[in-house]
């Protein structure tokens, strides 16, 4: 159970630890955070507020550093026991870089990666189905 306040403030600080441990600055700006409702295999939704968030947010760095910058974060988050799903440093032999990496137990995955064409990261928290607490109510007057 997770409020959706305390999902987001819980996905933002693992995109500032992702940052932190690279090196490089976020830009409060770009922050998306997009809640979404659970759907089951059958495209069945629960009537309880269930959600996925999404939560993502950018960083300007010179296109060079981007493999670097990945490196760091795949060796973070695999030593915080993270499995790796996807990386590489770069594409036709240029940085394009990507980490994606998926928490077996809290099933969350984190993402860093080139985006786009520019000097832009991208850095993302997937976080699984979440049951937002029951509402409490006020005392009757």
């Amino acid at each position: 159970m997770k409020s959706k306040a305390d999902a987001q403030a819980w996905a933002q600080q693992i995109t500032e630890h992702m940052a932190q441990t690279a090196g490089i600055q976020t830009d409060a700006s770009t922050i998306d955070a997009l809640f979404t409702p659970c759907t089951g295999r059958n495209g069945e939704t629960a009537s309880d507020d269930r959600y996925i968030l999404m939560y993502s947010v950018k960083s300007t760095v010179p296109r060079a550093q981007h493999p670097d910058a990945v490196r760091k974060v795949r060796d973070m988050l695999a030593g915080e026991g993270l499995t790796v799903k996807s990386y590489r440093e770069t594409v036709d032999g240029k940085p394009d870089a990507l980490i994606d990496a998926f928490h077996p137990s809290s099933r969350y995955s984190a993402t860093a990666s080139t985006s786009g064409t520019a000097d832009r990261m991208y850095l993302r928290v997937i976080t699984p189905c979440l049951l937002p607490p029951p509402e409490t109510s006020s005392p009757a007057s």
